[in-house]
């Protein structure tokens, strides 16, 4: 599949408007933006592609591709058996950008982004693997384990080939480093609302309202929250104090309990009108 246009570095879509540019949500008075997530693969791809539908028949705005990883350190058990068992079945890293560049295709409302670990990207080749991105419209890369300090030759190959670093900042993030993350990261500030992996629900509160605040009063980009988001009243809880809400794992959950008609039931709650 990778091949044509979007390898001659045409990319499709919306690709062409830099991702801060559609974040349009959150403290500017108009409804939250969602993101949701998919771990390639698993269950299988064709699952993946009637989420990815789902989302956008709901009204998500962005979607987190993640590239599964044996040792995904950021994230829950949830998670994790869900990387593992896409691994198990044989999933690939040629797979998974075959599979964006179909349905950055197919989904033009959508823009997509790939998460994963950097092991993944360094035996892919960094410079060719953002180039890969870049070719198929992949808008933003959230590496957990790049640290910016570290992996100058990532962030460079991000900067020359217009697909944005997404950084992650916590409530344990001093102020210092939040500057410094908010000037390096790309698109938009990833805000993980408490310390520890993906999955466990968080209690969103006075203490998730002033991190926030913290970080808007520092932040260049639009801001995202995610980890624990888990119902309607979480999203609302958020609508004016930040510009995304990401929801991951509860949609994992929801898949596997009630299937796709309890997924789309699930959305139709959680994505504003």
């Amino acid at each position: 599949m990778m091949n044509g246009k979007h390898l001659s570095g045409e990319k499709p879509g919306s690709s062409k408007i830099r991702l801060a540019e559609q974040i349009t949500g959150g403290p500017s008075g108009k409804p939250i933006q969602i993101m949701t997530h998919q771990i390639l693969g698993y269950p299988d791809f064709d699952t993946n592609y009637e989420m990815i539908r789902l989302f956008q028949e709901s009204g998500a705005r962005f979607v987190e591709l993640q590239l599964p990883f044996s040792e995904p350190i950021a994230d829950g058990p949830v998670f994790l058996h869900a990387n593992q068992a896409s691994l198990a079945s044989g999933t690939t890293t040629k797979q998974c950008l075959e599979f964006a560049e179909r349905v950055v295709t197919d989904f033009p409302g959508l823009s997509f982004l790939f998460m994963t670990y950097y092991n993944v990207v360094i035996q892919y080749g960094i410079e060719d693997f953002v180039k890969a991105c870049a070719a198929i419209g992949i808008q933003g890369l959230i590496v957990p384990d790049a640290y910016p300090e570290e992996s100058q030759e990532f962030m460079e190959a991000c900067r020359q080939n217009g697909v944005e670093p997404i950084l992650i900042v916590t409530p344990y993030t001093s102020s210092e480093r939040l500057a410094y993350l908010s000037a390096a990261t790309g698109g938009f500030l990833y805000c993980a609302a408490r310390k520890g992996v993906t999955g466990t629900k968080t209690s969103f509160g006075r203490e998730t309202e002033a991190f926030i605040t913290r970080v808007r009063s520092i932040a260049r980009t639009p801001v995202a929250v995610g980890f624990g988001i888990q119902s309607d009243q979480d999203v609302r809880f958020l609508e004016g104090k930040c510009d995304i809400a990401i929801i991951g794992t509860q949609l994992l959950t929801v898949l596997e309990q009630e299937g796709l008609s309890g997924v789309k039931r699930f959305l139709k709650t959680i994505i504003p009108a």
